[in-house]
C-alpha cells in the first residue's frame, strides 16, 4: 500500500491523545464530552456539522473527539474511562463485555448491509464461501468484520476452524490482501471501497446477504449513569445527522472524502451503499446481539457468555 494512503487509513490514536484520566463520576458540572469516532459514515457527517456541540453549547459543554481506526481499540478506551461515547459494529462491545468492561448499549445505528464484505482476487480460484476452506483470510479480531466471517462460514456449512485467520488492522490487512499474503480479507467500508477500486476485486458475500446486524452507539456506563442528559443530547444530535445524510448522500460524500484523503469517487461508492440511522434498542435488535454474543462463546472467542440486556442504557424519563 502506498505510505500516503496508508497513514490516510491508519486512523490510529493521536499520540498523547488519551491522556485524559478516569472516568468522571463525580463531576455535576461537566465541563467536557469525548467523543471516539471512526472516520466512517454518520459520526463523521454529525462530527463536520458540528451538531453534537450544538446541542451541548447552552450547557457550555466542550466536545472532543478521538480518532481510531476500529472498535476494539476504541472500546478499549471507553471502558478505561478516556473517552465517555463512541461508535462501533456489533462485535467489539460484545469482546468487552465479555471481558467486564464498563459500557452501556445507548442506541443502535443501521446495519452494517452492503458495505461490508469478504473479498477475494477477481483472478482467485476461490469462487464461493465455502472455497475458503484451508485458506488465509484477514480480519480484525473483535471487529464486526469478524462476526461477518464467522457467520458466513457456518451458514456455508464450515467451521471456524476450517480457515486460518489472520488478525491484522485494517491498513495492515490491506497490505496482506493486496500483496497476496491472505487469500480473502473481510471488512467494511471505506477499506472496501478502497480495495475494489485498488485491486480487481470480487465479493463473496456482504453483511447484508448473510446476517442482520446492527452497529451500536456506546457510552462508558459511569458517565452514562453521572450524565443522562449529555448522553441523550449527543443522541439527538445523530439522528439530526441520520436524517439530513439519508436525503444528502453526495453531500455525505464530498465530507468523507474532504475528512479522510480518501478519492470522492470511492467514497461515493461507500456513501451510496450507507445506510444512515439511529434506532431504539427493540427486542429484535437486541435478540440479535444475543445470537452473535451466543455463537461467539460457543466458538470460544470470547472467555464467557454473556446476556446483552444487562449491558442496555434506560435513559431516565422526564420528571
Amino acid at each position: 500500500m502506498h505510505p500516503t494512503r496508508r497513514s490516510v487509513l491508519a486512523g490510529l490514536m493521536t499520540a498523547g491523545a488519551l491522556a485524559a484520566g478516569p472516568a468522571r463520576a463525580a463531576q455535576t458540572a461537566l465541563k467536557e464530552f469525548r467523543i471516539g469516532y471512526q472516520k466512517i459514515g454518520l459520526i463523521v457527517v454529525t462530527r463536520q456539522q458540528q451538531l453534537i456541540e450544538t446541542q451541548l453549547a447552552d450547557r457550555g459543554v466542550k466536545v472532543r473527539w478521538f480518532e481510531f481506526q476500529a472498535g476494539p481499540p476504541l472500546l478499549e478506551a471507553l471502558n478505561a474511562g478516556s473517552i465517555d461515547f463512541g461508535y462501533t459494529g456489533d462485535a467489539p462491545p460484545i469482546f468487552s463485555q465479555a471481558a467486564g468492561g464498563n459500557l452501556v448499549y445507548t442506541a443502535a445505528a443501521a446495519p452494517s448491509g452492503e458495505g461490508e464484505a469478504i473479498l477475494v482476487k477477481d483472478a482467485s480460484p476461490i469462487r464461493t464461501v465455502a472455497d475458503l476452506k484451508g485458506r488465509k483470510v484477514a480480519v480484525g479480531r473483535g471487529t464486526s468484520s469478524h462476526n461477518l466471517l464467522v457467520a458466513a462460514l457456518e451458514k456455508a456449512g464450515l467451521s471456524f476452524t476450517d480457515i486460518t485467520p489472520v488478525y491484522l488492522s485494517p491498513a495492515d490487512a490491506g497490505s496482506a490482501f493486496t500483496g497476496d499474503s491472505v487469500d480473502a480479507w473481510a471488512i467494511w467500508d471505506p477499506y472496501f471501497a478502497v480495495a475494489q477500486a485498488r485491486d480487481k476485486t470480487r465479493v463473496l458475500t456482504t453483511s447484508g446477504q448473510t446476517l442482520d446486524v446492527s452497529g451500536y452507539f456506546l457510552a462508558n456506563k459511569t458517565f452514562a449513569q453521572a450524565h443522562p442528559a449529555v448522553v441523550s443530547a449527543a443522541l439527538r444530535a445523530l439522528e439530526q445527522g441520520a436524517a439530513w445524510a439519508e436525503a444528502h448522500r453526495d453531500q455525505v460524500a464530498q465530507a468523507l472524502a474532504e475528512v479522510t484523503g480518501i478519492p470522492l469517487p470511492i467514497q461515493k461508492a461507500a456513501a451510496d451503499r450507507t445506510q444512515f440511522a439511529v434506532r431504539p434498542l427493540t427486542d429484535r435488535i437486541l435478540d440479535g446481539q444475543q445470537a452473535t454474543a451466543d455463537r461467539f462463546h460457543r466458538l470460544g472467542l470470547i472467555p464467557r457468555a454473556i446476556t446483552v440486556r444487562d449491558a442496555v442504557w434506560v435513559a431516565p424519563q422526564p420528571s
